[in-house]
């Protein structure tokens, strides 16, 4: 297949990349994940969020760099090809495709029990139809689809910046220091960590961007800074208007904030950016997982087929392949055990990555690189070191059944892999 990059339009620029991060960061994780979080840190929780997004940010700059070097749309398959075996690369991009649909599914499923409080539809029915929606959009391709994007993402943003401008006149009635010390913040880290993972995404849309060598990096960088700014301001705010314990018994923190700030009419507000959230989410989601499937098309791990993009818009193969299989987990269930398992599976990609960013600078020091992570001792990188010892220690959160579902996953994609090759 064609390798040359010039198989999509390239028609996104900084401001659309940077909408798509912030997109997929400020997704359903936040109006969900901030009370159990709260429950491990109390007060502090504000720092779990500061916690989390230095964490994330470890591995974010590997992201970089490796994108600044290899602007593909595979992302971690093709920044992993670069260093390992095929089965290797094929495992994670595919690894990484799987956590892609699965997330498309469930965030799917979150639309449509928002969608619920608003008319009377099966959340099946209303699943698959927000699917095939997103779906038309992915296949009609990014730039077509880009405005779209940024005006979703400022209902996102928009609705996080309502919830800390109703609040912040409570700020300073409540103490935001008191908590379960270090253990605590770690541990409710560990938990809003999943809120701010997906801006690995933007990497995806590489090939369909302009001067991605720059563009991408700085996109990644612009979107986690803004995601952890509005993060924080809005824990510090649900504190102060719930209190502690308040919010993390709540079911719907931010829809409760709102409420306790404005009545009850501003749940509906609530309501209403939630579906504009998922609804992007899930779009970011199923255009991400088509790209990576391409990705490992073009590079010939699975059959060309899956590769070949029509009038420079979209996979079209890939595209179908992911709607339908989102569609089939959204309907039959074992859902959550899944979207733990895909947990697991995103803690390996960050190994891969930053041991990719590792090796790489002990085997092509010479390579162009637009971005670098500074700080290093000889030849080796500091800080994608502390990535690995972070994802580590963030894993240990981890329980058993995700992580043996995690492993039956990639052992699924090995059996495909050899299975390929074994008709070649």
């Amino acid at each position: 297949m064609n390798s040359d990059s010039d198989n999509f339009t390239r028609s996104l620029g900084l401001i659309h990349l940077t909408a798509s991060g912030i997109g997929v960061i400020i997704g359903a994780g936040i109006y969900v994940l901030i009370g159990p979080a709260t429950q491990r840190a109390g007060a502090l929780v504000w720092a779990s969020m500061l916690l989390a997004s230095a964490l994330c940010a470890l591995t974010a700059f590997s992201y970089m760099e490796l994108t600044s070097m290899f602007p593909k749309a595979g992302s971690e398959h093709e920044f992993a090809r670069q260093v390992f075996p095929n089965w290797i690369s094929f495992t994670t991009g595919w690894g990484m495709a799987v956590a892609l649909v699965v997330a498309a599914a469930a965030v799917s499923l979150g639309f449509a029990r928002y969608l619920q409080e608003f008319i009377g539809i099966n959340q099946h029915v209303a699943s698959i139809l927000l699917l095939i929606a997103v779906g038309g959009l992915s296949l009609s391709g990014m730039q077509h689809a880009r405005w779209l994007v940024i005006g979703l993402s400022m209902i996102q943003v928009g609705g996080l910046i309502g919830v800390i401008a109703t609040g912040a006149h409570h700020i300073g009635d409540v103490s935001l220091t008191t908590g379960h010390g270090f253990s605590g913040i770690l541990g409710g880290a560990s938990m809003i960590f999943f809120a701010y993972i997906g801006f690995d995404e933007v990497i995806t849309l590489a090939e369909e961007s302009k001067d991605p060598h720059r563009t991408v990096p700085r996109a990644l960088m612009l979107a986690l800074v803004i995601s952890t700014v509005l993060y924080v301001l809005v824990a510090i705010v649900a504190v102060s208007v719930l209190g502690a314990p308040s919010l993390a018994t709540s079911t719907h923190p931010l829809t409760d904030v709102m409420r306790e700030s404005l009545g009850s009419g501003s749940a509906r507000v609530i309501g209403i950016v939630a579906l504009a959230t998922t609804a992007n989410t899930t779009l970011l989601a199923t255009t991400a997982a088509s790209r990576m499937i391409y990705s490992m098309g073009e590079n010939g791990v699975i059959p060309a087929r899956w590769a070949v993009v029509h009038n420079k818009k979209s996979p079209r193969t890939a595209t179908f392949g992911v709607m339908a299989c989102a569609a089939v987990i959204s309907v039959t269930g074992g859902i959550e055990v899944l979207a733990a398992a895909t947990n697991a599976l995103v803690y390996l990609m960050f190994l891969v990555v930053n041991v990719v960013l590792i090796t790489l600078r002990y085997q092509q020091p010479l390579t162009p690189r637009p971005f670098r992570v500074w700080w290093s001792i000889g030849w080796v990188p500091v800080v994608p070191c502390l990535g690995i010892i972070a994802t580590l220690a963030l894993s240990r959160e981890l329980e058993m059944q995700p992580l043996l579902a995690a492993f039956a996953l990639l052992s699924a994609g090995l059996l495909l892999y050899f299975m390929n090759q074994s008709r070649k």
